[in-house]
């Protein structure tokens, strides 16, 4: 529509101009002695409109090969970030496409014509490194580092990153460190740090690392417990041997991770190796009284302490609320079975098989038997133990 309007705008313009040209008799005089031009007044404006166009024309060109030089210099310019800008997407679809090789090429080639150097760097760092090529991995961080030192925490992100996949873990803590100083608990560093301190068996700082996670809120609750108890688990492990150490450390446990029922049988057990059998009932009792398990009450008769009577009388008044629980009635029949009152443990470690027959129960009841003189009918036990245990291990 735009151009027809032009067209017909241009036709009437000559028209009128053709009109006005034609009933123009008027001419110009131009004197100059001896000379004495005259000319049509239409021939004078014509020339005068070329006239002009011309040294319009004259200067532009002038102008135009004046700034030739720098207008080819912006040209190649704009080329080469268009060629850099392509190159950089390139190679970011093809790090997202799993195509590590071309990934690198184009990464390096936009790294080279100079688009954000920090994030070229950086991709081609990553494709070098799922290409296993470290060296190279390491020359793209330092030139990220020479080229961008103002993007340090994408740098040392990505760095402790790779050195984590590629399981140098010590040298993943130094990368990690010098972004604690730039940016202090910064969640994502935060996260990769814990990562490189269960790698390296740093059980005391996997606990500190989670905390300051927590008060991020930058961890789910139940990622928080799963890592917790396993650096509970290490550690209780490493203090093992020493009874004292042990206790001192299960002290230190927060007491709300101390009544989980995954925690206190963690600690009832080692207790229980240990030599503790007090401090493992105590936390048996603290946990039950919250949280009742079965399995953590089947573990309460394991615990010898020095009054066993006490046990016995504790467990009779949780039986009055769990009188059908099977690992309660197995910790009712050893603990007679401690204070020799054989035919009341008899009678527990019957109603635990007759609820949950299993290995520990039936086990349990061929010893007592075997005590009592009936061999064949504890030998029966002793079998159907085994048969257990083996079915619990398949």
């Amino acid at each position: 529509m735009r151009p027809l309007i032009w067209l017909l705008f241009i036709l009437g313009g000559a028209v009128a101009l053709s009109l006005v040209f034609g009933s123009n008799d008027g001419y110009v005089l131009l004197v100059q002695p001896p000379y004495r031009i005259e000319l049509s007044l239409n021939l004078l404006v014509i020339l005068l409109a070329v006239g002009f166009a011309s040294l319009h024309g004259t200067l532009r060109l002038v102008q135009y090969t004046l700034h030739l030089p720098e207008s080819v210099r912006k040209f190649k310019r704009e080329k080469r970030q268009k060629e850099a800008h392509r190159s950089m997407l390139d190679g970011l679809h093809a790090l997202m496409e799993g195509r590590y090789e071309k990934a690198e090429t184009d990464a390096a080639r936009a790294l080279e014509l100079g688009e954000d150097a920090g994030l070229s760097a950086l991709v081609a760092a990553r494709a070098a490194h799922r290409m296993k090529h470290r060296a190279k991995r390491d020359f793209y961080l330092s030139e990220a580092e020479r080229l961008a030192p103002e993007a340090a925490i994408a740098r040392l992100l990505t760095r402790a990153e790779l050195l984590l996949e590629g399981r140098q873990y010590a040298e993943a803590l130094l990368p990690l460190q010098q972004l604690e100083k730039i940016e202090p608990n910064y969640a994502p560093a935060l996260k990769l740090l814990l990562k490189v301190h269960q790698r390296l068996g740093n059980w005391d700082q996997v606990q500190a690392t989670v905390t300051r996670l927590e008060k991020r809120g930058a961890i789910e609750p139940v990622h928080r417990r799963q890592v917790q108890y396993h650096a509970h688990q290490q550690l209780l492990e490493r203090h093992a041997d020493n009874a004292q150490e042990l206790l001192a450390y299960w002290k230190k446990i927060p007491e709300a991770d101390r009544l989980q029922t995954q925690m206190a049988r963690l600690g009832a057990r080692h207790f229980i190796v240990a030599g503790d059998g007090a401090s493992a009932a105590q936390s048996i009792e603290m946990s039950l009284t919250k949280h009742w398990d079965s399995d953590l009450a089947g573990l309460y008769g394991d615990c010898a302490t020095t009054d066993t009577l006490k046990q016995l009388q504790q467990a009779e008044f949780w039986l009055q609320s769990h009188f059908e629980d099977a690992g309660l009635l197995l910790s009712l029949g050893k603990l007679c079975l401690r204070q020799e009152l054989w035919g009341k443990a008899q009678s527990y470690l019957e109603a635990s098989i007759s609820v949950a027959p299993g290995s520990a129960a039936h086990r349990a009841l061929a010893m007592l038997l075997e005590k009592r003189g009936q061999q064949d009918v504890a030998n029966q036990h002793y079998r159907l133990s085994l048969e257990y245990a083996l079915q619990d291990a398949s």
